[in-house]
């Protein structure tokens, strides 16, 4: 299943409405057909960590395969107004909407690929109405599965190979948010969701136990175990806190007895509340005495990446996370931030491109020209820099790198060094021209990357800093850019 069994047919009007502003003006003065180079990235590692991962691709490339304004949409634009009662975008513009079909390239970062500030995710190169009208849509799909796929890849770090449940469906912002929060999650490394419908649609594996109205519904929490244990013998995971916790242990003791003389065996408990550390080290006591030593302690409770790791400190004896809210949220990061800026323009593919800068009063806001991009430096299995470079001027075998946020830190990278070059070709000419890995692919791929990094880059509180930056060249070019435009802006 995909985006579009989902979804009605067109999402063309998933946009703001001033990209159909701007590619109405583009049309209007004849430019619309001038060739552009845009780039998705983000300023700012989330959760004030020291990574992102890489995650929406899949989604943006569903999206661009349809991508077309169809009669509905159509129709819908031609009645919106402008200030005068007049209509807002004249016929001939939404006659050419409607013959418009999808016809840039686009260059992205393969779902989990571990990324960094500045870095393009995502590359647009095409007719500059098209690469505009992509803006809003490519953000869309691609800012918030990035984040949740951080958050995911950080909680799984913290259960040090422990498995992760997504629990997230009941508070996810609405039913998108629950879907694409389940899937970044797994593509994040968490092992599975309670998300039923994200199973379906996205084949990701689905768990799930039982909820305090299942005890509260019989006279007695021994009675509430016995039959939930006799309808789901082969998934008998009791949740013991709803009265009394460690007693509540006991009770499903008792119950996987009767169970095993059945030929079936208890699969765990769940802990849901509580001191999760002293009450997980003394149900595996009372499991253990008991003859099951092999049955499953699952704890929930808002749980996060900071809470498990403490746990763990703690001596926690805890089997399985199952973590909610404050991953399908991104608690402590409500967005990514991710950006798609323009870096060069020209009129038609036999000219050289103009580059363009964005200036601002912030270092960080000021955007780097050119058609970029992305080469990771690899020694020893490790990783040892990103350098982002303009295609047109690739680095020499001296390679350095300059921070652009601070252009006197510049780093030389091993002229020995194996190297990835991390955009990689998946439309030409509208035309997609790669397979896009599957979830399961994306999910192994995140995996990989993350142990590419070193140790104080994963940490949680002030994480090294990893080195991502400009080519040397690229970054001369980029102040002389800098300094052009403050003439302009200044004339």
């Amino acid at each position: 299943m995909t985006l579009h069994t989902v979804y009605r047919p067109s999402l063309a009007l998933l946009t703001d409405l001033y990209q159909l502003t701007m590619a109405f003006a583009y049309w209007k003065r004849g430019i619309g057909e001038r060739e552009a180079a845009f780039h998705l990235f983000f300023r700012n590692n989330p959760f004030e960590g020291g990574y992102a991962v890489a995650a929406g691709l899949a989604g943006a490339v569903q999206f661009l395969e349809r991508f077309r304004f169809d009669a509905a949409d159509l129709a819908y634009l031609a009645e919106l107004q402008g200030n005068d009662g007049r209509p807002l975008f004249e016929a001939a513009f939404l006659d050419h909407l409607a013959r418009m079909s999808f016809c840039c390239d686009l260059d992205a970062m393969p779902e989990g690929t571990v990324a960094f500030p500045n870095e393009p995710l995502v590359r647009v190169t095409g007719p500059l109405v098209q690469a505009q009208l992509l803006e809003t849509p490519l953000l869309n799909l691609v800012n918030f599965p990035t984040l949740i796929a951080t958050k995911a890849a950080r909680i799984v770090q913290a259960a040090e190979g422990d498995p992760v449940l997504e629990f997230g469906l009941r508070r996810a912002q609405g039913i998108d948010g629950g879907l694409t929060a389940a899937r970044a999650a797994y593509l994040g490394g968490c092992a599975a969701t309670s998300n039923v419908l994200a199973g379906q649609v996205h084949g990701i594996p689905v768990k799930g136990t039982h909820a305090h109205s299942w005890v509260m519904c019989f006279d007695d929490e021994p009675a509430a175990f016995q039959a939930y244990a006799e309808a789901m013998p082969n998934n008998c995971v009791l949740l013991v806190d709803t009265y009394d916790t460690l007693q509540g242990v006991r009770n499903a003791v008792a119950v996987g007895r009767r169970l095993r003389e059945r030929g079936h065996e208890l699969a765990g408990v769940r802990l849901d509340s509580g001191d999760l550390a002293r009450l997980s080290i003394e149900a595996r006591r009372i499991l253990d005495e008991g003859g099951f030593p092999k049955a499953k302690i699952v704890a929930s409770s808002d749980l996060d990446e900071y809470s498990i790791a403490r746990l763990k400190r703690q001596g926690a004896k805890i089997d399985v996370w199952g973590v909610g809210t404050r991953l399908a949220t991104a608690d402590g990061q409500p967005a990514l931030g991710g950006v798609y800026k323009l870096s060069a323009i020209r009129d038609g593919s036999a000219q050289p491109w103009s580059y363009r800068v964005k200036l601002s009063e912030g270092r960080l806001k000021t955007s780097t020209p050119g058609v970029l991009q992305v080469r990771r430096y690899l020694a020893e299995g490790t990783a040892v820099g990103d350098m982002i470079y303009d295609v047109d001027h690739p680095p020499g075998e001296k390679a350095i790198l300059v921070d652009p946020a601070d252009e006197t830190r510049r780093k030389p990278l091993p002229v020995d060094a194996a190297t990835d070059d991390l955009l990689t070709p998946v439309f030409r000419q509208g035309r997609r021209v790669a397979d896009v890995p599957s979830l399961d692919d994306a999910r192994r791929r995140a995996g990989q990357q993350l142990g590419l990094l070193a140790p104080g880059v994963k940490r949680f509180e002030n994480p090294d800093d990893y080195p991502a930056g400009l080519e040397f060249g690229l970054h001369e070019r980029k102040q002389k850019l800098i300094r052009d435009a403050g003439h302009g802006a200044r004339a």
